[in-house]
């Protein structure tokens, strides 16, 4: 029998998270012990990780730390034992350490790439493995949560080897999540693909580029994201993205790749050029901690602070209901004003209204008024004739005007019939234009 996991309310979780004291990760460890999880902190810099676990435990959170290279499994692996010693355990681990580098991948040394995947592939691999191994052994399982990008579904150049890593990440993830399946584990694992986000993303990348380098519009806030792996905490969720704007871009790098890529090898560089900004190369997180002292917000021209793509995802069942409403709204609304609409429906009630049928009866009964009267005329005719002109001539005169009359009276009524039909006909067309 299939174990699920039993993901509980964040008040009642322990949750550890890499990658704590910058951007999405500190976001996230704000958020999580604002809502009274017990927060566990793992990042290179221990500064930052002192400040942050004394600024969180000021407001009453529990909050426990360790100094680790997400690189180096063995100082993964003590740090998850540490947090549980501390809390007993953990429910949810959220895997978002991460660096980058801007540059053209043949600019880029073998050195550094294969630290970048470190960081960002081996980094996942080693949380994720850590964190399964410990969840498939908890009574009520728990959660994975590995943060990628929209990168990994849209590579762009200038941040080839980042989008290269993210590739591998989404690929690591969605396999392993089988694999937990296949084993009845009680472990949901989610991966969250962020699009630009408001951090100092840019400042800890190594620039190679030779100009400073910006994360193009449109740029979401950190808190979007956490709020977005918090949800995952206690949802099981598959994938979510989190940003339109990459989902956009993801989309048509997926339908049209032909396209896409003469585009973005011609726009991308271009679009990530800050002219504004300082060239700083060298001063980066590669290989060694950045202290940011906890800065959580880097100051873009515009920051979204919501992503409809993300709550869409987040409540589909709320989302399909509204979109329901708002299509029948709109039908509605079509159908109501359109000409081929009501009008149709009106000209259709007038003519089978009572009032209007009795007038054509009416009709039909004057126009053989009127055959009756010209017959009864013609008689009379003949009548008189017969006596000027005697038997025979009047016999055939009456016979050729009895005839005529006939005919001439049936022609009016086809002719009235005709006229009517052509103009309901001519009236119809010239509603529809």
């Amino acid at each position: 029998m299939a174990r699920k996991p039993v993901l509980k309310p964040l008040s009642e979780q322990s949750i550890v998270i890499t990658g704590a004291t910058s951007g999405i990760g500190l976001a996230t460890a704000r958020k999580a012990a604002a809502a009274g999880a017990c927060v566990f902190l793992i990042a290179r810099g221990e500064n930052d990780l002192a400040k942050l676990t004394e600024e969180l435990q000021a407001k009453g959170a529990r909050v426990g730390y360790a100094v680790a290279d997400v690189a180096e499994h063995g100082a993964l692996a003590e740090a998850a034992d540490k947090a549980r010693r501390l809390f007993g355990g953990f429910d949810t681990w959220v895997n978002n350490a991460g660096i980058s580098i801007f540059g053209a991948i043949r600019e880029v040394t073998l050195e550094d790439q294969r630290r970048l995947f470190e960081t960002n592939y081996w980094g996942v691999v080693n949380g994720s493995l850590i964190a399964a191994e410990h969840l498939r052994e908890r009574p009520d399982g728990g959660t994975i949560v590995n943060v990628g990008s929209t990168l990994a579904d849209a590579p762009i150049p200038v941040q080839g080897v980042y989008s290269a890593s993210k590739h591998a990440v989404k690929g690591f993830s969605n396999a392993l999540r089988m694999e937990l399946m296949r084993e009845d584990a009680p472990v949901a694992l989610s991966l969250v693909k962020p699009a630009a986000i408001d951090t100092p993303y840019n400042k800890h990348a190594r620039n190679l580029t030779g100009h400073a380098v910006h994360n193009p519009q449109p740029v979401y806030a950190t808190p979007v994201v956490a709020d977005t792996i918090l949800w995952c905490a206690t949802h099981p969720i598959r994938e979510i993205t989190v940003g339109g704007g990459g989902r956009i871009i993801a989309s048509f790098y997926s339908a049209l790749p032909g396209i896409a890529e003469p585009l973005f090898a011609r726009f991308a560089p271009m679009l990530m050029r800050d002219k504004r900004g300082e060239y700083h190369p060298y001063e980066d997180g590669l290989w060694d901690p950045a202290d940011d002292g906890l800065e959580e917000e880097v100051h873009y021209p515009m920051v979204r602070n919501f992503s409809a793509l993300a709550e869409i995802r987040k409540h589909p069942g709320v989302a399909a209901g509204v979109v329901a409403v708002l299509a029948g709204i709109g039908l509605a609304t079509l159908l109501l004003n359109q000409r081929s609409g009501p009008t149709r429906y009106e000209r259709l009630r007038e003519r089978v209204r009572p009032s209007r049928l009795w007038s054509r009866l009416r009709a039909g009964d004057r126009l053989r008024d009127v055959r009756d009267h010209a017959q009864d005329g013609w008689d009379r005719v003949g009548e008189l004739s017969g006596r000027l002109i005697g038997r025979d001539s009047r016999h055939r005169a009456v016979g050729y005007a009895r005839d005529h009359a006939q005919e001439g009276a049936a022609a009016a009524a086809i002719a009235t019939i005709a006229a009517a039909v052509g103009a309901a006909a001519l009236k119809h067309f010239q509603d529809r234009r």
